[in-house]
């Protein structure tokens, strides 16, 4: 496998992504206890909230630094495509 596609701000988002990952454990763990439904609904909306703004800074990310400056059709398309994940 190629680091081509590897650029500075992705450690800080595996670090954000593992820490998403570490608060899903969680609350799978407060459904295994029992928890209050209300509890556990809240802290899955923190979970997803952290998931779409990973989410966020890679499409970002990959906007600045993939694609050309010449703005070239095969950059708009790909532009257009990974767009509608936002």
């Amino acid at each position: 496998m190629t680091n081509s596609h590897v650029h500075a701000p992705h450690p800080a988002l595996i670090t954000r992504l593992k820490r998403a990952d570490g608060h899903l454990r969680a609350v799978i763990g407060m459904i295994e206890d029992g928890k209050p439904c209300l509890d556990v609904a809240q802290q899955l909306q923190a979970v997803e909230k952290d998931v779409a703004n990973a989410k966020r800074a890679l499409i970002h990310d990959h906007m600045d630094h993939c694609l050309d400056e010449d703005h070239s059709p095969a950059d708009r398309d790909e532009l257009k495509a990974i767009a509608r994940y936002l």
